[in-house]
């Protein structure tokens, strides 16, 4: 009598939870219903607490690839980054916030890109970071007035140019939690130019930069002109990175005799190519990659596709290195190597439409010359 009533009341409880749920639990379900009362109360128990978290593993591999915005989609974000705060704490509680706050950004940044080849923006490893977090770590780059570029524009210049064609580009670097990237889009530079001279392409030691260019302030941010001003001055060889590795913290310099090996700035040239970027196209192709100072504050949400919205010039706020142009398609647009990775944008690059100045793109580059 009471295993019937047992089972009733089981029967009961499956019915009144979602059909994805009992799905997780039926087969073993059936399988035992014939089994004692108090197994059944044992099993029900163990259902009723264990179910929800296998229904939850399951989906989380399907949600994995779509992370829109929902509590299921978080635990998936923080399976995904490795996130370790603890359920139900402060921190996970305020995580959670910026993590829906971020989902709410996307949507309105993806309702102003509707076009094919528009940027996409979602959730990536910065979506659980406040938007002040997000500026503090990564964007403390800041920009020093360049004179306006008062050249000729280069004629014949080919429809599509990529320095990383030519195998003069390292791969994308992490800066992480380091405002470093104004060193990074300097060595990047210095990097390439050398390679493009003949030699072999090396990757050389940004923690040397962040460390010695005292003009700057290490990972608290500098400026790509202060640094290559005072390479310049100080003609210090940049060493190999194998040599001075990066460590993602400002250090105590290590000095190196002028007989070492290692790559020395001669000089640099820096414009503000607003309304110029044809001849910012130019300089490119002639003089290799470029040091840019941007604006990024809409980069902690973004996918792939062509930045073409969401950007101001005149606040300039990102180092990063410029490394080709295309124009054959309906929106001519930059090729930007960032510094934050190869899991973040496509494949750690950017695309940035040519024309208008778009995240200020244009407003303070330099060429490096060696």
């Amino acid at each position: 009598m009471r295993t019937s009533f047992y089972l009733t009341f089981f029967r009961q409880l499956l019915l009144n939870l979602p059909s994805s749920t009992t799905e997780c639990f039926k087969p073993t379900f059936l399988r035992q219903m014939r089994g004692g009362h108090l197994y059944i109360i044992v099993l029900a128990t163990v259902y009723t607490l264990v179910c929800p978290l296998c229904c939850r593993n399951v989906s989380s591999v399907e949600t994995r690839t779509k992370l829109n915005g929902s509590a299921v989609d978080f635990h998936s974000f923080r399976e995904q980054f490795h996130r370790r705060y603890e359920v139900n704490s402060e921190e996970f509680k305020r995580r959670h916030l910026y993590f829906q706050n971020a989902t709410e950004r996307h949507a309105y940044l993806n309702s102003l890109s509707a076009g094919p080849q528009s940027a996409k923006y979602g959730i990536n490893r910065f979506s659980d970071l406040s938007q002040k977090e997000f500026r503090d770590l990564y964007l403390q780059a800041s920009a020093d007035r360049a004179p306006l570029f008062s050249g000729l524009k280069t004629e014949g210049l080919p429809a599509k140019f990529d320095w990383r064609d030519k195998a003069v580009v390292a791969p994308v670097q992490n800066q992480e939690a380091c405002g470093s990237c104004w060193a990074f889009s300097v060595v990047g530079a210095m990097q390439s130019v050398h390679a493009i001279g003949g030699s072999q392409l090396e990757q050389l030691s940004v923690q040397q930069v962040l460390d010695c260019s005292y003009k700057n302030e290490g990972c608290s941010g500098g400026s790509t002109l202060r640094a290559l001003s005072w390479l310049k001055q100080t003609r210090v060889k940049v060493v190999p990175r194998s040599e001075y590795p990066y460590k993602a913290k400002t250090g105590i310099c290590h000095f190196f005799s002028q007989s070492h090996d290692g790559v020395a700035v001669k000089n640099f040239i820096a414009h503000d190519f607003s309304g110029r970027e044809e001849a910012m196209m130019g300089q490119l192709v002639e003089r290799g990659p470029l040091a840019a100072i941007v604006d990024a504050v809409s980069w902690q949400d973004y996918l792939g596709g062509i930045i073409q919205h969401h950007c101001s010039s005149q606040w300039s706020n990102h180092a990063v290195l410029v490394v080709g142009y295309n124009t054959m398609g309906d929106v001519p647009y930059w090729i930007v190597q960032n510094s934050w990775g190869t899991t973040w944008g496509d494949e750690g690059y950017v695309y940035i439409k040519i024309g208008g100045n778009v995240c200020g793109i244009a407003d303070s580059v330099a060429a490096v010359l060696l």
